[in-house]
C-alpha cells in the first residue's frame, strides 16, 4: 500500500536522521512483507530464499510462502496431500524436495506456476500408488518418484510417458501392484521397454467384461422366452382339458330331444 506523500515531507523535516530512520523501518517492513518466513521453519537468502522445513512434523504445505524462493525443502513430515496451486505464486521456485512424507494423492495443477524454473521435483519414498495423468503438464523438471507404492496399469503408463525421470532412481520405480501379477516387483521402465503395454490389458479387460455381461443378459432374456413358451403351453394344456371335459354339443341335443318327446 502506499504511503502518504504528505508524511514524507514532514519526516524529513523533522529531520534528516528522523527520515533516514523512517525509510530504513519502511523498507525493512516492505522486505518481511515479501520474504516473510513461515512458522516452524527456516530461511536463508542465496540468489533468492531457500525455506528449510525439513522434519517440522508439518501435515500440510506452508501458506504464503516467500514469493522469491528458488529452494523449498519439505521432506520428512507428515504431508498428505499436494492442492491444486499449492505453488503458483512461486515463479523463482528452482527446487522442490517432498520426499519421505506420506503423500497419497497430487492433484492435477498442483504445479501450476513453477514449470518454467523448476528443475527438481523429488517425490520418492511416499505412499503414491497412481496420479493423474496431466499432474505433470508443462513440467520441465527432472522427477524422482522411487519407493512408492505404484500400482501398474494404463494411466501410470501414460503419466510416466511424460516426465524426465531422475536417471539415477528410474529402476526403483517399481510396481507394487499390478493389473498383471507377473510385472509385481519389476522396474516400470523396465517392463514397458520390454514392449509391455498396460492400455491394452485395460482393454481387452474391458471387452471381457462387457462380453460377460453382454453374455449374461442374453441368458436372462433366453431363460425368460423359454419359460414364457413353457407356461403358455401348460396354460393351453390345461384349457385344451377342460374343453374336453365340457360336454359335447350332439350329446346335449341328443338329450333335448329326448325330454321334448316326453313332454
Amino acid at each position: 500500500s502506499s504511503f502518504p506523500l504528505g508524511c514524507v515531507v514532514l519526516v524529513f523535516g523533522a529531520g534528516a536522521g528522523h527520515s533516514l530512520f523512517f525509510v530504513g523501518t519502511l523498507l525493512f517492513s516492505l522486505m518481511m512483507t515479501t520474504y516473510a518466513c513461515p512458522k516452524l521453519c527456516h530461511c536463508t537468502e542465496r540468489n533468492g530464499m531457500v525455506v528449510q522445513c525439513t522434519s517440522r512434523n508439518l501435515e500440510s504445505i506452508p501458506p504464503n510462502l516467500p514469493k522469491d524462493t528458488v529452494v523449498l525443502l519439505l521432506s520428512s513430515n507428515q504431508i498428505r496431500h499436494v492442492p491444486k496451486g499449492a505453488f503458483a505464486d512461486l515463479h523463482r521456485l528452482r527446487e522442490l524436495d517432498l520426499s519421505h512424507n506420506v503423500l497419497e494423492s497430487v492433484e492435477v495443477d498442483a504445479f501450476q506456476g513453477v514449470s518454467e524454473a523448476l528443475r527438481t521435483l523429488d517425490l520418492s519414498n511416499n505412499h503414491l500408488s497412481g496420479l493423474p495423468r496431466d499432474t505433470f503438464t508443462k513440467l520441465h523438471a527432472r522427477i524422482r518418484l522411487s519407493q512408492n507404492p505404484w500400482h501398474c496399469e494404463c494411466s501410470l503408463q501414460e503419466t510416466l510417458r511424460e516426465l524426465r525421470l531422475d536417471p539415477e532412481t528410474v529402476n526403483e520405480v517399481s510396481c507394487f501392484t499390478s493389473e498383471q501379477e507377473e510385472y509385481v516387483g519389476q522396474p516400470v521402465i523396465q517392463v514397458l521397454d520390454s514392449g509391455i503395454n498396460f492400455c491394452n490389458f485395460h482393454h481387452k479387460t474391458t471387452d471381457v467384461a462387457m462380453f460377460v455381461a453382454m453374455f449374461c443378459w442374453f441368458s436372462m432374456v433366453t431363460a425368460y422366452i423359454i419359460y414364457y413358451i413353457k407356461h403358455n403351453q401348460e396354460d393351453a394344456r390345461r384349457h385344451m382339458e377342460y374343453l374336453k371335459s365340457l360336454p359335447s354339443t350332439s350329446h346335449m341335443s341328443k338329450d333335448y330331444d329326448t325330454v321334448s318327446s316326453v313332454f
